[in-house]
């Protein structure tokens, strides 16, 4: 077995692990402190909206036309009076952008094109967009995005419940507000590409979360009638043991976007691929991050305030300071994955008291991280209920 895959069962296990859920306001420190970086670069950088979105004109010269993009852009801004972006293309071709001109002034670019680059009218192709169309994208793409969100909501609310609902929401946000933000400051184009990269992220970052929700949904199963565990430590148990599999479905979706964006966008020069690329590639690492760091802890946050989770971290926090102030250990046949059946026997593949490895310090009684026990087969603990 591979030492990733080895980790990955011992994570499931709960013979090591990391208490993702205790250090929760450290991590909501970092988010806070990225989404603020990105709401200043927005502020003060703005978007970089594409013809798309404002309106304008986009001229393309023919493909090997050795045309000079520094004498093709000073020659589109003299022209139109406003500021033009220049794109060489794979094929040696230009693509010029001139935003804001109407029909009168995109003939007037066009010729004086024409003209400095030696090149037949006829075979500069102009391209007009009027603001309007590109009101009406923007207005449909909010639409979108909205439905998007408030269907997640009521999806969540339903299948899981309203902390989760609201937990995966605010996770939504988070990595909408990241990737808005690094568009910002990077000051690439947004285009309707980047909208429809925005929208797909969307679903990534809820499908890792929507993982790590189903696991915490099946471990809190019965979790009032023990007096072992948290609603927070099982929280944890259930992120650390789907850790592994949502790093691997991210780092295999970001290679081949990490591909488009650096390979097809840098080294071979095809602009357009950016718009797409970038917006999935910041997009699914802020899901991942916020899938681990943020909507978990958040559902453990709002879940503790409930009186019944309030009155069963009580019973835990009471049950092991008797247990310590005795020197005993803390009865592991109390783990709420174990189920409400009497007759069920409790299966183990290690010793009962054996306490996890808590990455970043030993567990104490007091803070536990909790882990899930083998489930393979192994020789009954010999206690029955």
């Amino acid at each position: 077995m591979s030492r990733l895959g080895s980790i990955g069962v011992r994570l499931y296990r709960g013979e090591i692990g990391y208490d993702f859920v205790a250090k929760r306001k450290f991590w909501y420190a970092v988010s806070i402190l990225i989404t603020i970086t990105a709401i200043v670069g927005l502020a003060v950088r703005g978007l970089n909206m594409g013809i798309e979105f404002k309106g304008g004109a986009v001229f393309s010269t023919p493909a090997k036309s050795n045309a000079s993009v520094s004498v093709a852009q000073e020659t589109a801004q003299e022209a139109s009076g406003h500021h033009a972006i220049v794109q060489e293309l794979g094929n040696g071709s230009l693509r010029i952008q001139v935003s804001e001109l109407d029909t009168a002034q995109a003939t007037k670019v066009q010729k004086q094109l024409s003209t400095e680059l030696n090149i037949p009218v006829d075979q500069i192709d102009a391209e007009l967009v009027g603001p309007s169309w590109g009101e009406q994208i923007a207005n449909k793409a909010w639409t979108g995005l909205g439905v998007f969100m408030i269907l997640v909501v009521i999806y969540l609310a339903i299948a899981f419940e309203w902390r989760m609902a609201i937990a995966a929401l605010i996770a939504l946000i988070h990595d909408l507000t990241i990737t808005v933000g690094v568009y910002a400051l990077v000051g690439f184009e947004v285009t309707p590409g980047t909208v429809i990269g925005l929208l797909t992220i969307l679903g990534y970052s809820l499908y890792d979360t929507v993982v790590v929700f189903d696991g915490l949904k099946e471990g809190a199963v019965g979790i009032t009638k023990q007096s072992r565990f948290t609603y927070s430590e099982v929280a944890n148990r259930s992120l650390n043991g789907t850790l592994v599999r949502s790093i691997n479905t991210t780092v295999v979706a970001l290679l081949p976007v990490a591909g488009l964006l650096f390979i097809g966008g840098g080294f071979l020069g095809a602009g357009m691929l950016n718009d797409i690329s970038l917006s999935l590639f910041v997009g699914l690492a802020a899901g991942a991050y916020s899938s681990i760091f943020i909507a978990t802890p958040l559902v453990a946050d709002l879940k503790e305030r409930d009186p019944q989770m309030k009155a069963l971290r009580k019973r835990v926090l009471a049950k092991r300071a008797a247990a310590l102030s005795k020197g005993e250990s803390i009865d592991e046949d109390d783990d709420p994955s174990h189920g409400d059946d009497p007759q069920t026997p409790h299966h183990h593949d290690g010793p009962v008291d054996a306490a996890p490895v808590v990455a970043g310090g030993p567990s104490s009684p007091s803070s536990p991280v909790v882990g899930q026990r083998g489930r393979g087969r192994g020789r009954s603990s010999g206690r029955r209920r």
